[in-house]
C-alpha cells in the first residue's frame, strides 16, 4: 500500500472499530511475523499459498464469533 503497510492499517482500523475481525494474510510464516500481526490487533493469521480448508475454517471461526 502506498501510504501505510498492513500493520499500520490494522492499528488504525482497530482504533475506529475495535470489534472488527482482521485476518492477516502474508507469504511470511515465521513466528515473529505471526506475533507482529497479533501484536497490532489482527485476530488471526493465514499464510500464502492459502489452503481452502484452512481459509474456510478461519472464516467460520470468526463469523461465529461476530458481535
Amino acid at each position: 500500500m502506498p501510504v501505510m503497510d498492513g500493520y499500520d492499517a490494522t492499528k488504525e482500523i482497530k482504533k475506529i472499530k475495535p470489534s472488527i475481525h482482521i485476518i492477516a494474510q502474508t507469504a511470511y510464516t515465521s513466528n515473529i511475523d505471526k506475533q507482529k500481526a497479533f501484536s497490532v490487533g489482527c485476530d488471526d493469521f493465514i499464510c500464502k499459498p492459502i489452503n481452502a480448508k484452512t481459509f474456510i475454517n478461519i472464516m467460520n471461526k470468526h463469523i461465529h464469533h461476530m458481535d
